[in-house]
């Protein structure tokens, strides 16, 4: 992969042209913000692959930039850049729709290896060509067009969020630990808190495929193992040892 747009959103002008230089160096074509809004807009206009995401921006943070994209259904990875290493920013992010984060300080080869890590799951593997529907009761995922519906409407997931949906539905029934999923959907190069980052992102995934996310009927929690993906049937009763998260 080669010429990616890179959109780094760092209000330190030292940092920031420590991190175009090298991602420059590395292939990638960087485009700068030094505010949440002039991000936002950059976004909007040219649509980069991946954002390098500053928390503290002198106008809105980056929480709020995340929050914002997220609503406007733009899917692209967002990696967070935090001086805190504070589980409350870790949750805090991820609730929002981060994918993952880098502590500063970092170095250079790091960052660059998450962001390829990010591109490849988003653009890499989740495009590989896989002329395949799966449908789940009311929901269905094209996994060629990397898309999910529920009764036809269109839910907009995350990269993360389609792929750990993908690799649950894909083995459906069988049960995963929170370190096996962060493995196989995350990769080893995650930094963030593993069990907290798997709940969250579940968590999303009810609230947006599930009839009732508090009683998840798609997606299970098995108490001390882990979770699994159960197909639809007409039996209303709960399955046992399964619940919410």
């Amino acid at each position: 992969m080669s010429g990616e747009r890179i959109l780094v959103v760092e209000d330190d002008r030292a940092v920031a042209r420590g991190l175009e230089y090298g991602l420059t160096k590395d292939g990638f074509v960087v485009l700068r913000a030094e505010t949440g809004r002039a991000a936002l807009d950059l976004v909007r206009t040219q649509d980069p692959h991946l954002i390098l995401l500053d928390i503290r921006l002198p106008d809105i943070s980056g929480f709020d930039v995340c929050r914002q994209l997220r609503k406007e259904g733009k899917r692209q990875p967002v990696l967070m850049l935090t001086a805190r290493d504070e589980e409350v920013d870790k949750v805090l992010g991820l609730e929002l729709g981060a994918d993952d984060y880098v502590v500063k300080p970092f170095t250079l080869r790091e960052v660059i290896a998450r962001i390829r890590a990010l591109l490849r799951r988003a653009f890499g593997d989740l495009a590989s060509p896989a002329a395949e529907r799966l449908t789940l009761g009311q929901i269905e995922i094209d996994f060629e067009r990397i898309r999910v519906t529920r009764a036809g409407k269109t839910i907009e997931l995350t990269p993360t969020e389609f792929r750990l949906l993908r690799y649950l539905a894909q083995q459906a029934g069988r049960v995963f630990s929170r370190d096996q999923l962060i493995q196989n959907v995350w990769g080893y190069e995650s930094i963030v808190e593993h069990d907290r980052t798997v709940d969250v992102h579940v968590r999303h995934l009810r609230e947006k495929l599930e009839a009732d996310p508090a009683s998840p009927r798609l997606i299970v929690t098995v108490r001390g193992a882990g979770y699994r993906l159960d197909r639809p049937t007409t039996d209303t009763s709960a399955s046992q040892g399964a619940g919410a998260a």
